[in-house]
């Protein structure tokens, strides 16, 4: 095991002038190098809040988040998220914006020019290189959003729900590339959503939450063969699992994880 995060009792709340409300209670989980872990769970549960205490843009009230065996006390190159909101700068090309991350590395401009090009061309927009962000798709412009990400070369993605805007097709197709980058990067993923269909088709993990505040509930660990069958058996049972975690109230889950 090579635990890339390592997330200890962690509570968070958030406080106005006449209440304090817990938005997570004692959370603990790892993360490995290299897999991708899908943090499932309805609207309210915290899994926005949870990413961002791993991206060190909130910090925990209780317990500790751990980086490479160190606290994370702030946003790093290390971990770059994406957003649902694509946040492109419409005044830049396709390859202006994949520079924006690159422009504080040291690298010449034509060291950054280049290093755009290459992601540009592995999310497969190479012929709209030069267009702006109103010239695209939804599903461009978030696969522009994705090569920006990647061209800082960072240990880990956190995605927060960034496919759910988008149509089916254009989801389907971004989460192939996901896959796709995932495997040739290497990159370690933390991908927040409230899809059951997404989590079991990306994810080696799924980190079950619930809310009230917000805790895990189950950790259920999908076979790693991908890309995955929608249709197959497989995909259905642990489907089914979750769907039966967050709609059979009342009834303790007898499910095993495993075909």
């Amino acid at each position: 095991m090579d635990p890339i995060f390592q997330v200890e009792r962690v509570g968070k709340s958030y406080k106005n002038a006449k209440v304090s409300e817990k938005v997570l209670h004692d959370v603990t989980f790892g993360v490995e190098r290299g897999e991708i872990v899908a943090i499932l769970g309805p609207s309210g549960c915290g899994k926005s809040t949870l990413l961002n205490l791993l991206g060190g843009f909130e910090r925990p009230d209780e317990g500790t988040v751990l980086f490479e065996g160190k606290p994370v006390d702030g946003p790093s190159r290390n971990c770059v998220m994406i957003f649902q909101q694509y946040g492109l700068l419409p005044w830049r090309t396709v390859r202006k914006n994949v520079e924006i991350g690159l422009e504080r590395t040291g690298l010449t401009a034509g060291e950054r020019r280049r290093r755009a090009e290459e992601y540009i061309e592995r999310v497969g927009l190479s012929d709209r290189i030069d267009h702006f962000p109103h010239q695209l798709s939804g599903g461009m412009q978030q696969r522009v959003a994705l090569a920006r990400a990647l061209a800082v070369r960072p240990k880990v993605l956190l995605m927060d729900e960034p496919f759910g805007a988008l149509d089916t097709f254009n989801r389907y197709a971004l989460q192939n590339e996901l896959l796709r980058l995932q495997e040739s990067e290497k990159q370690t993923v933390v991908l927040v959503t409230h899809d059951i269909d997404e989590a079991v088709f990306l994810a080696d993990r799924i980190l079950v939450m619930v809310s009230g505040p917000g805790r895990i509930r189950r950790e259920i660990r999908i076979p790693d063969y991908k890309p995955r069958d929608r249709g197959s058996p497989q995909f259905q049972h642990y489907r089914k699992v979750i769907y039966d975690l967050f709609h059979l109230s009342g009834q303790e889950i007898q499910t095993e994880f495993a075909i």
